[in-house]
């Protein structure tokens, strides 16, 4: 059942606001006594019993076990995140932090990993970053060197310091000086340009009138179709500090913890996850069930996206058990997405 803000008095919504903040800070159920301390609404213990009674009644907290104090609910959570949260600045050494971080490498893939860490070590929880998108790849330079049993080891750099090696197994012998002019071609033709206009090119190309493309173009094509595959695993995630998540009491136990590694491992789930949030604007917030997955049910996912000039190009996020600090956890993605974004602007741009 979706609860509305204005479904509740002013009353109900300072107790319940006071009673999640106590428990994200605690971790403790929260009984009416310590309401009645902290709630700042001088109201007798069984005054805060009916109201948390109400509470309990519209699904946004309940009582774990026998215990007389109550925790909230997934319910509880949205409606505090929605509606009743004070977002904290983040602390400027924070910032500092990870704008130096992020600032330490122009490699695209390294700065992924360090700002994952980066979240994972100033949280204290698990951070996710997906590799940029296929289409922020750019082609710099490629070329071709023979192996033997008609294999080509290919060299080709991206962006601007990236270089990756493959092999590739052609259909005949090539001389060096044959893959030499495959390369000047490749490189005269595609450099600067996304590996995925190069893909789109190439096809093109291989399906237009081959009667009408010399044989050294051809070759060279067809090694470019080879090289740059489209079936290559693009959607990927770097993930830091799942041992993290041991260390909080709800997480802990081993069953549930089994589940939530293997989802971690098969990462089907978490890029279900995390390709919702580049479907959205701003920050977004899964809360327990709310992903739909079960390894999930005690945690939150808080993500934003990071875009490059201006384009979406991937995610990142932070995974924590479902009582966290949003208040700190929300600006603290916010922010390094953007600074994300920014250290990888001049990195990728075109020449």
């Amino acid at each position: 059942m979706s609860v509305n803000k204005r479904d509740l008095n002013d009353r109900s919504l300072q107790l319940l606001k006071t009673l999640v903040e106590r428990y994200i800070s605690e971790g403790q159920p929260v009984g009416s006594r310590i309401l009645s301390k902290d709630s700042d609404l001088k109201l007798s213990p069984a005054t805060i019993r009916n109201v948390m009674a109400d509470l309990e009644d519209l699904g946004l907290i309940h009582s774990p076990h026998t215990s007389a104090g109550r925790i909230p609910t997934v319910s509880g959570y949205r409606l505090f995140v929605d509606s009743l949260l004070t977002v904290k600045p983040l602390d400027s050494k924070e910032i500092n932090r990870l704008y130096q971080g992020l600032s330490e490498t122009e490699d695209t893939s390294h700065m992924i990993g360090v700002a994952s860490k980066l979240m994972a070590d100033l949280t204290r929880m698990a951070g996710v970053v997906t590799l940029p998108k296929r289409e922020l790849v750019c082609l710099r330079h490629i070329e071709f060197l023979p192996l033997s049993h008609n294999r080509v080891l290919v060299i080709f750099v991206t962006n601007e310091q990236e270089v990756h090696n493959k092999v590739i197994h052609t259909d005949k012998v090539f001389s060096v000086t044959e893959l030499q002019q495959s390369a000047n071609y490749l490189n005269s033709v595609y450099c600067g340009q996304s590996l995925v206009a190069v893909r789109a090119a190439i096809l093109k190309e291989l399906q237009d009138d081959q009667e009408r493309t010399n044989q050294a173009m051809l070759d060279a094509i067809k090694m470019a179709q080879l090289t740059f595959d489209a079936s290559q695993k693009t959607d990927d995630f770097v993930l830091t500090g799942e041992t993290n998540l041991m260390g909080f009491s709800e997480l802990a136990d081993r069953n549930h913890l089994k589940n939530l590694f293997e989802a971690f491992s098969q990462k089907q789930d978490v890029i279900h996850l995390l390709d919702q949030s580049m479907q959205a604007e701003g920050v977004q917030i899964f809360i327990g069930q709310e992903s739909g997955y079960q390894a999930f049910d005690q945690c939150s996912l808080v993500t934003s996206s990071y875009s490059v000039n201006d384009e979406v190009v991937g995610v990142l996020g932070v995974i924590g058990p479902t009582r966290m600090a949003y208040e700190k956890i929300i600006p603290f993605v916010d922010v390094t997405a953007k600074l994300l974004g920014a250290a990888l602007n001049p990195k990728t741009s075109a020449p």
